[in-house]
């Protein structure tokens, strides 16, 4: 096959590449397809591996883009695909390694094609590439085959349909891949696509029957999280002797195009990481995300976020098919992806799924930002899995991966907190799930390092938490929507605070401590600026007024706060009054105060109760026989003296056009993405391109 290719250099200058970017039509029976589609090499496993690919052969790319409309080799190409994917079900069942190979040659040519002529073009400029047809002479006719909307439909029949073994490992991946760059225009765009030619073919016409199959798939790749096979093994089992029939005839095709060719040289391995594990997994996340987040076609809505919205348990049915599916589908093995059961018609791309399987794996994969979207999305979306969640008797094991997020939010990006934060805030919508949590005790948590904690209830860990995330955000980055979602969280958990850790009740009143020195802090520069302005009219003032109205906000949230555990719960939580009592001096100021008069009378009736119950009992008390009369004065506080308020309650509600927000969050995802897919940052307009 010409002369071999070992390096990266002598791609651009490779005949059978130079052949297919040239003037000359191929026809699809040309023999030269074979030809071409018989290269061996390490698939690229990292964005960094495809640069080096893609810098290499753009020149042939290019040369493609000028010359295609005249020849429709690309669609020749296409053509080529497309007809062995009809057989390629067939060959993984007969285990036709060099057929499943050269598909997959096939179509990480077409992957990489199209993605330069994507990031080239527009989409109308695009189309007509894919709808080149050469006319033999006396043919007349002018229908033809649109070739972009058939090649999408084979990707969603083979991630779909094609089992997932060995030798179909690298093919499922590159249809995910491919399926990714086929939607990738929106990368090109700075606003947000409503309409575009993606919509069309993904929205309408032969791809929409298999639009729950696809997300019901990308879902149990997700879950199943299967490693790659070893390197080899999925193309040419090398036997002891060197080789085999299989592994010579191969390579007695395959003698020039990349044979020898590695893009990170013999034996090379890339260093571990926790999203190269599996690659599979890591594609089907990011492309079922990026469906998700598509946006409603003016007349259709998106069918991939119904399917999500929409998905059932598989344990909601009989009790043999639950049976079934715990003793023939572990979550190792290969899941069937047929969608058999019934479904009321009105339930549009409706389907069923382990969801014990898929809470296992959101539990385990929360390091990434695109298991938590996913979590996200899920909890808000889909009502079935929020309540199968909010049910079950290990929520730590969900609560705790997000907690971490949190509690690191230095090395966290702030959509990655937005999510875990808005999670948290979903969660604790649910009363049952705020006293569940502070029934489950945890012992050493050994990544919380601002104190050791032994042993705590999983409800107090998560009031510290989130009690950090404020404080952290008040001297570093002043967002106030952080602000709002932490304290509405703690608000929604505060009826439900049961036998706070002594050190989260602390925390409560310290967080209010620090509130109340900057709310003096604010206000002796309000003031001063105010006798400033009577000495100058031409400098401008800071608007302290706006601030100081910021900070009241947050106080009168965490005096509600406060007030509503007094009111619902005091006799569950002695250490938060022992706080209060320790702490008395800082709600001073607050008791005359005009925004605070009506919510302090509950704080001051029981700081004034129980400073009097320690008066009577002497000085020199010890903690524990202070926390001792605490306990007996609960008793005998009569409950009508306290003021009854509306019950705290917040809900998560998305903003309008929510779009704006995930479309390039999601974007940013993937071209981040460690895994499969490289774009230049030139020519990136979604998104800023951030250093870090």
């Amino acid at each position: 096959m010409g002369s071999n290719s070992s390096r990266i250099g002598d791609l651009p200058k490779n005949e059978y590449l130079k052949k297919l970017s040239g003037t000359e039509s191929v026809s699809e029976n040309d023999p030269f397809w074979n030809q071409l589609l018989s290269f061996s090499f390490p698939a690229p496993t990292s964005s960094t591996e495809l640069k080096l690919l893609e810098e290499a052969t753009i020149s042939v790319c290019r040369s493609l883009v000028e010359n295609n409309p005249r020849t429709g080799n690309l669609g020749a190409l296409i053509k080529v695909f497309l007809s062995r994917t009809k057989e390629l079900k067939l060959s993984a069942e007969c285990q036709n390694h060099i057929f499943i190979w050269q598909t997959h040659n096939a179509l990480f040519i077409i992957c990489c094609l199209l993605k330069v002529f994507i990031c080239e073009m527009s989409e109308e400029e695009l189309q007509l590439h894919f709808t080149y047809e050469e006319k033999s002479p006396g043919n007349y006719s002018s229908d033809s085959e649109d070739l972009l909307e058939e090649l999408l439909c084979c990707l969603m029949q083979l991630i779909t349909d094609i089992p997932l073994l060995d030798i179909t490992y690298e093919i499922s991946v590159e249809a995910i891949s491919t399926m990714v760059v086929f939607l990738s225009c929106q990368l090109f765009h700075k606003e947000v696509l409503r309409q575009s030619i993606s919509h069309k073919y993904l929205m309408r016409g032969p791809c929409l029957p298999y639009t729950s199959k696809l997300v019901k798939t990308l879902l149990y790749n997700f879950i199943r999280q299967e490693k790659p096979p070893p390197p080899g093994a999925h193309v040419f089992p090398q036997q002891s002797d060197g080789g085999g029939l299989l592994y010579g005839l191969a390579s007695g095709v395959a003698t020039g195009l990349w044979t020898v060719f590695t893009l990170g040289g013999v034996g090379s391995k890339a260093a571990a990481s926790p999203e190269l594990s599996s690659p599979l997994a890591n594609q089907s996340l990011l492309l079922l995300l990026v469906l998700a987040n598509l946006t409603d076609a003016s007349d259709v809505p998106n069918p991939y976020r119904q399917a999500i919205m929409s998905f059932k348990n598989t344990q909601g049915y009989s009790d043999t098919h639950c049976l079934q599916m715990w003793l023939s589908v572990p979550v190792t093995c290969a899941f069937t992806n047929s969608d058999s059961s019934p479904f009321p018609s009105s339930i549009p791309h409706a389907f069923q799924i382990n969801f014990n399987s898929l809470y296992t794996a959101l539990c385990e994969q929360q390091t990434s930002d695109q298991a938590t979207l996913l979590l996200y999305t899920l909890l808000h979306q889909n009502s079935n899995i929020r309540t199968y969640m909010l049910a079950r008797t290990d929520m730590e094991n969900l609560v705790l991966p997000i907690l971490e997020i949190l509690y690191h939010v230095e090395e966290r990006n702030s959509h990655h907190v937005y999510m875990a934060l808005i999670i948290l805030l979903i969660l604790t919508e649910d009363d049952g799930f705020n006293r569940s949590i502070h029934e489950v005790i945890l012992k050493n948590i050994t990544w919380y390092s601002e104190r050791v904690l032994t042993e705590i209830s999983l409800g107090s860990l998560l009031i510290l938490v989130v009690i950090r995330t404020i404080q952290y955000n008040m001297t570093r980055t002043r967002d106030k929507y952080l602000h709002t979602n932490c304290l509405a969280a703690l608000a929604n958990m505060s009826a439900q605070f049961r036998s706070l850790h002594q050190y989260a009740a602390q925390r409560i009143i310290s967080l209010f401590s620090l509130l109340s020195k900057k709310h003096n802090k604010v206000l002796e520069q309000a003031t001063q600026s105010l006798r400033g302005s009577l000495s100058s009219n031409d400098v401008p003032l800071p608007d302290y007024a706006q601030d100081l109205n910021v900070i009241e906000e947050v106080i009168r949230m965490m005096l509600e706060i406060i007030n509503s555990c007094l009111t619902n719960s005091l006799h569950h939580n002695p250490n938060l009054v022992y706080a209060l009592l320790y702490k008395r001096d800082l709600f001073e100021q607050f008791r005359t105060h005009p925004s605070f008069q009506d919510i302090m009378q509950n704080i001051d009736l029981v700081i004034t109760f129980f400073s009097s119950r320690l008066l009577q009992a002497g000085a020199e008390l010890s903690v524990e026989r202070v926390l001792e009369i605490i306990k007996q004065g609960v008793v005998a506080l009569p409950k009508d003296r306290l003021k009854k308020f509306p019950e705290l309650k917040f809900k998560y509600v998305e903003e309008e056009q929510p779009e704006e927000f995930f479309i390039p969050y999601v974007w940013s995802l993937v071209y981040n993405s460690a895994v499969g897919l490289y774009w230049n940052p030139q020519a990136i307009q979604l998104f800023t391109m951030d250093s870090d």
